[in-house]
C-alpha cells in the first residue's frame, strides 16, 4: 500500500476494471450503512492485484525485507500515504470506496503477513489522547509488568538505566523499530514517537514520587547558567529527605545511608527550542579545595524529560566548586559550567 522514498514506486493496485466494480459496490446511500471490512476482505479485493505478486515493483506480501523498513515509519505514516496516494499509487489504493479504517486493517494485515506482529485497529482513534499510564497498562506491561523475555520491569531503574546510556532518543528509536523480541512500535503500529517516548520515561520513573521542574531561568539565579546555547540547572535533594519521604523509591534507588549525601541533579534544554537535552554524557567533579569527587551522572527521568543525577557528599559548613562537564554526540569539545555551594 505504500512505497518507501528512494526505492521502487508502486503502482496503481487495481485494473480498471475492478476499479470500475469497486465504485459501484459503494455507491448510493448504502455506504453509510456499510461495516468496515476485515483487513484479508480489502487485501482480496483492492491491495492482492499488485502486492499478492509484487506487481511493479510493490511489495510482495511475505517479503519480511521489503516490508520490514515500511513497517518502521508505523501505521499512522503508513496510512497517511495509502489515503492521499504516493507517486503513482492513487488515493485510497485507486478505490474510494476504502474507509481510512479498512486501510488501516489491510496495511497491518500485509505487514503481519511478512514477519510484523501489529495489532489491528478495532475503529477511528478516540478523540481523546491516550496518556502513558493508559498505554503501558494496555500494552507494554503485557512484558515489562514481569520481565518477559527479558522486557526491564516497570520501575526497575537499574535496567532502565542501562538501555538509557545512550540517551532516551536512541532508545525511542530502538522500540519504534523493534528490539530483540520485542515488535515494532510494541505491536501497537499507530502510537507516535512522543508516546513511546512518554511509555518509556513512565516505565523508567514508575514508583517515585514526581519531581518539580526547574524554575524559569533568572538573570541572578545560582543554580542557572547559559553556555554554548544551552541552559544548564542544577538541583540537589539531600539524602536524608529522600529516605523519609520515598520509602516506596528505596526499592529501585541506591541511596546512600550516611550523613552529608545530598542528589545533585542537572537539567538540560537548547536554549533557542527549548526541548530538553537527553543524549548527552554528563560528569560532575565536586571540590571544597581538600577533596575531591567525580562521577558521571546517570539519567533521571521526571515530568516527561530526562535530567542527569549522582549522589555525593558534603561537610558541613564547607564551600564546594561544582564543575559539570557535558558531552553530546557530534559536538566537537564538551560544555562546562561551574556552580558553588556551602553545605549547610
Amino acid at each position: 500500500m505504500h512505497r518507501q522514498a528512494g526505492s521502487v514506486p508502486a503502482w496503481a493496485l487495481v485494473p480498471a476494471i475492478v476499479l470500475f466494480a469497486a465504485l459501484s459496490a459503494f455507491s448510493g446511500p448504502a455506504a453509510a450503512q456499510r461495516k468496515d471490512r476485515a483487513g484479508k476482505e480489502v487485501v482480496d479485493a483492492v491491495c492482492a492485484a499488485c502486492h499478492a505478486s509484487g506487481k511493479e515493483g510493490a511489495p510482495r506480501i511475505g517479503d519480511a525485507a521489503a516490508w520490514s523498513g515500511r513497517a518502521a515509519q508505523g501505521l499512522t505514516a503508513l496510512t497517511a500515504h495509502a489515503i492521499t496516494g504516493i507517486r503513482k499509487m492513487p488515493a485510497h489504493g485507486g478505490s474510494p470506496g476504502v474507509s481510512d479504517v479498512e486501510l488501516q486493517r489491510a496495511i497491518v494485515y500485509m505487514v503481519n503477513n511478512s514477519g510484523g506482529n501489529w495489532v489491528e485497529p478495532l475503529g477511528p482513534a478516540p478523540a481523546a489522547a491516550r496518556t502513558s499510564e493508559t498505554i503501558v497498562q494496555a500494552q507494554c506491561a503485557r512484558c515489562h509488568q514481569t520481565g518477559k523475555d527479558g522486557a526491564p520491569k516497570i520501575g526497575d531503574r537499574t535496567a532502565w538505566t542501562a538501555r538509557m546510556s545512550k540517551g532516551l532518543d536512541h532508545l525511542v528509536a530502538s522500540a519504534v523499530h523493534g528490539h530483540g523480541p520485542m515488535p515494532s512500535r510494541g505491536a501497537m503500529p499507530d502510537l507516535s514517537r512522543e508516546e513511546i517516548r512518554g511509555a518509556i520515561l513512565y516505565m523508567f520513573n514508575h514508583g517515585l514520587p514526581p519531581v518539580q521542574p526547574p524554575p524559569p531561568a533568572a538573570a541572578a539565579d545560582p543554580h542557572h547558567k547559559l553556555v554554548s546555547g544551552m541552559d544548564i540547572y542544577l538541583g540537589m535533594i539531600g539524602a536524608e529527605a529522600m529516605r523519609a519521604s520515598q520509602a516506596d523509591a528505596q526499592k529501585r534507588m541506591d541511596i546512600p545511608s550516611g550523613k552529608g549525601y545530598y542528589h545533585l541533579n542537572i537539567s538540560l534544554a537548547d536554549n533557542k527550542s527549548h526541548l530538553p537535552v537527553s543524549d548527552a554524557q554528563v560528569t560532575m567533579q565536586v571540590s571544597d579545595g581538600m577533596t575531591v569527587q567525580t562521577k558521571a551522572l546517570g539519567p533521571v527521568a521526571a515530568n516527561n524529560a530526562v535530567s542527569y543525577g549522582n549522589f555525593f557528599q558534603f561537610s558541613s559548613g564547607n564551600a564546594y566548586n561544582i564543575t559539570t562537564e557535558i558531552k553530546r554526540p557530534g559536538q566537537a569539545s564538551p560544555v562546562v559550567a561551574n556552580f558553588e555551594f556551602r553545605a549547610p
